[in-house]
């Protein structure tokens, strides 16, 4: 004798079921029918402006309306009791769907499908996780050998940029929110100048092509042009405090007040400039020499950028253009190209070589702030933003960068090593890191055993003449620190 099985007695009891409310349908109906003529009679009765024979019509169509409802609730009631029998027994073999997925496909094939799925996520996330620990272990194999050097400690304020002369004596400048500006020995971290003509925060300084000058730009609206002469000290003896990149080990907060105990510093003090060169109705953020150092170009927060003669303190141009604040500013150093940043997610490229046709390129391609950027060697831009990415651009092709890098922090004021063409991004989460031309991640600076930054990282400049010290940073802990980058010549070949 035939055993019938748990699935066909399922399917009978359920057909048993659907039969029987089927009756009760066709009973509630005709119980509806006796309801609605009765509401029928009552309406008939009652005053209403609508004809007896349209209200008739109106009481038929919402009866048919209310058996559809009734119908459709019936049935769904049904299928939910299906759906818990059914998962009553998937419940033995330790699954259970809702009823949205039996309109999908059989169970059988949903439920392979849904295992198959999550097999193929843990597939995958493993295989990322093993390959980001594989590379990690690449990258030991040509990793740049990182050493701090000095740490250049004074300002009472956040240091917002900073600077290397291209002229002999070497030394550094840093420009910081304290209205201040100073000079350094690049050996000894001993300052040597300070320049305080500024009523606002100095926000940018770079140093002449060939002369003794430095040009400041000052959140007072204007932009300094200053002489200064210092003479190096004795070099002292480095402690060696070398480290491995990429070691990262948090500071506590007691370590944060450490360049509050230093006193005042003495040093010779510059209080007026030599030029002053104003017309911006707003900050003036950033500010550079064109090449031959007799014009300079100041980048403000009133989205323009003006072009001056130094020696009469002239406008000659601005540029205007930008939709919103103005960020940073770069000239080329052989040809008389400015490459401007904005607020508005671009950057431009201002083309001065003609005399007679000032050209302007806009660059788009990032979706956040452009915070920085920058001409390299050849016909490359790079430029960074608070969207997280740098990109390299080819001026020949400005559709689309030729390479982006992506990180985990919004990113400042960029440099680049010509003799290296190596990219240093300072970050907000008080990183920097160092990668190539082609977007491969070479290194990050230590912060460990009291190294490195506690703040913000504004800024980064590469020091191409100085063979102890070739990199610098600067940022919001108050004090710009020296570091020797040691590249191995597997990437210099890269």
């Amino acid at each position: 004798m035939p055993v019938e099985s748990g699935s066909s007695i399922a399917a009978r009891q359920a057909k048993q079921k659907r039969k029987s409310h089927s009756l009760s349908i066709g009973r509630t109906n005709s119980t509806e029918q006796e309801r609605a003529g009765m509401q029928r009679d009552m309406l008939e009765g009652q005053d209403s402006k609508l004809p007896i024979h349209v209200r008739s019509n109106l009481l038929d169509l919402f009866g048919q309306i209310e058996r559809e409802f009734e119908n459709l609730y019936i049935e769904n009631l049904e299928l939910r009791r299906e759906i818990d029998t059914l998962n009553e027994r998937l419940a033995v073999e330790g699954q259970a769907f809702d009823g949205s997925d039996l309109g999908k496909g059989p169970l059988k094939a949903k439920a392979s499908h849904s295992t198959s799925q999550l097999s193929q996520k843990l597939k995958t996330t493993y295989k990322a996780s093993t390959s980001k620990i594989v590379s990690s272990f690449k990258a030991t194999t040509s990793r740049a050998v990182c050493q701090l050097v000095k740490e250049y400690v004074g300002h009472r304020d956040g240091i917002w940029d900073l600077s290397v002369t291209r002229t002999q004596p070497v030394v550094l400048g840093t420009a910081s929110a304290d209205h201040s500006a100073m000079l350094w020995s690049i050996e000894t971290g001993k300052c040597l100048l300070k320049y305080v003509g500024h009523a606002g925060s100095v926000n940018s300084i770079r140093f002449h092509p060939t002369e003794q000058m430095a040009l400041t730009a000052s959140g007072d609206q204007t932009a300094h042009v200053w002489r200064y002469m210092v003479q190096l000290p004795a070099p002292q003896p480095v402690a060696d405090v070398s480290a491995n990149c990429d070691e990262d080990v948090d500071f506590s907060d007691k370590d944060e007040a450490d360049g509050d105990a230093d006193g005042p510093i003495e040093c010779p003090t510059i209080r007026l400039p030599s030029s002053t060169l104003k017309s911006h109705q707003g900050v003036v953020i950033a500010a550079d020499w064109l090449v031959g150092g007799k014009q300079a170009v100041t980048a403000s927060w009133d989205r323009t950028a003006n072009l001056y003669e130094v020696e009469t303190s002239e406008l000659v141009h601005s540029l205007t253009g930008h939709d919103q604040e103005l960020t940073h500013c770069c000239t080329h150093p052989t040809q008389r190209l400015v490459v401007t940043s904005s607020r508005d997610t671009t950057f431009r490229l201002w083309d001065f070589r003609d005399p007679s046709i000032h050209s302007v390129n806009v660059f788009q391609g990032h979706t956040d702030t452009v915070t920085s950027a920058v001409f390299t060697v050849g016909d490359n831009v790079v430029s960074g933003s608070d969207d997280r990415t740098v990109k390299v651009w080819d001026l020949k092709n400005m559709r689309s960068p030729i390479a982006t890098i992506r990180t985990d922090s919004a990113i400042n004021r960029i440099s680049v090593s010509v003799n290296h063409r190596i990219i240093a991004l300072p970050h907000d989460n008080r990183q920097v890191r160092l990668f190539d031309m082609s977007g491969v991640r070479l290194a990050r600076l230590p912060r460990s055993n009291r190294q490195g930054h506690r703040r913000m990282v504004c800024c980064s400049a590469w020091c191409e003449d100085n063979a102890s010290c070739n990199l610098f940073s600067c940022g919001f802990d108050r004090q710009a620190i020296g570091w020797n980058i040691n590249i191995p010549a597997l990437l210099q070949e890269k």
